[in-house]
């Protein structure tokens, strides 16, 4: 009788619980920033081939100022979203912060990327688009290719942690057990 008079509070004696319709809510909005985020660099990438390979200079500056928009106005923002939807699902059910191995290396992760797109690929979509339209002496910067891969490449490994959770309960966890 105590367990489930906890249960529908919201609390299993470890702390805070959402509630399963807040934590239904805030994994689709997770998904849909995560998704959002990993479209984005899809559109990157695109968009970087098509100045990589356009004899267009027209195409070249359209190309270049898109990604700068993308960097400026969505990223940021994205990148907040996903990592504030998925700490709060991490402390707000049984997984935790800290508790299984999977959901610290995804935030790790989250961190890395979400560090790299303000410090890195920020700055690069900045030059890259003021370059473009001055006179673009060749076909754009390949520089511009590494940051959309590697992010993918981060996303795609965060989806799989999702889906297969590996690895068990950190050290802090195991000790607090």
């Amino acid at each position: 009788m105590k367990g489930e008079a906890r249960a529908r509070r919201g609390t299993t004696g470890r702390g805070w619980r959402m509630s399963p319709r807040a934590r239904k809510a805030n994994l689709v909005l997770h998904v849909i920033c995560s998704v959002t985020w990993l479209g984005l660099d899809v559109g990157l990438l695109t968009l970087t081939l098509t100045g990589l390979t356009t004899d267009d200079t027209t195409t070249l500056r359209a190309a270049y100022v898109a990604m700068r928009l993308f960097g400026d106005v969505l990223l940021v923002p994205v990148a907040l979203l996903a990592l504030t939807t998925g700490v709060v699902l991490s402390l707000g059910t049984h997984w935790g912060l800290t508790r299984h191995l999977w959901v610290l290396v995804k935030l790790v992760l989250t961190l890395v990327a979400g560090t790299l797109t303000v410090l890195s690929l920020r700055p690069g979509l900045h030059e890259a688009a003021r370059a473009a339209l001055g006179t673009p002496a060749d076909h754009g910067s390949w520089d511009l290719l590494a940051p959309p891969v590697v992010s993918m490449t981060m996303y795609v490994t965060m989806t799989v942690l999702s889906y297969y959770k590996p690895w068990g309960r950190t050290p802090w966890a195991r000790r607090a057990r």
